[in-house]
Formats: C-alpha cells, structure tokens, sequence
C-alpha cells in the first residue's frame, strides 16, 4: 500500500511541475503561439489547440525520460 501512496504522490508532483511549467510558457514571449499551433476565431466561437507547442512539449518529455532511464 505504500508503494501506491508514494506513486500518487509523485504522480501528483509532476502534475503540479507540469501546470506551472504551462503557466510559464504562457507568459513568455511568443510561448504557446508558434507556427503550427491552430487557432480558429469567429463571432461567437474561438477554438485554440497549441499543436507545435504539444509536439515540442513531448520530445522534451521523451528526453528527459530516455536521460532518466539511462541511469
């Protein structure tokens, strides 16, 4: 039972480091505008998926991960 209690923990953790990691991207110059991000914006209707930032955001994450299990 501990092994879950301390997994969720962590779980938990890295959620909160990839929220304020998303915070910061937003308030950065030209953080989660780049090219290839969609953006649709009509009368009543605005739609926004940061596709680029998506991919840029995974290949970091694959990284960092491959760095990790390197060990």
């Amino acid at each position: 039972m501990t092994d879950m209690a301390r997994t969720m923990i962590l779980i938990g953790l890295l959620l909160i480091v990839a929220g304020g990691f998303l915070l910061l991207i937003g308030k950065l110059p030209g953080g989660g505008k780049l090219p290839g991000d969609i953006m649709i914006k009509k009368e009543n209707f605005s739609f926004y998926f940061p596709l680029t930032t998506c991919i840029i955001i995974s290949v970091v994450a694959t990284l960092l991960s491959y760095l990790w299990s390197k060990k």
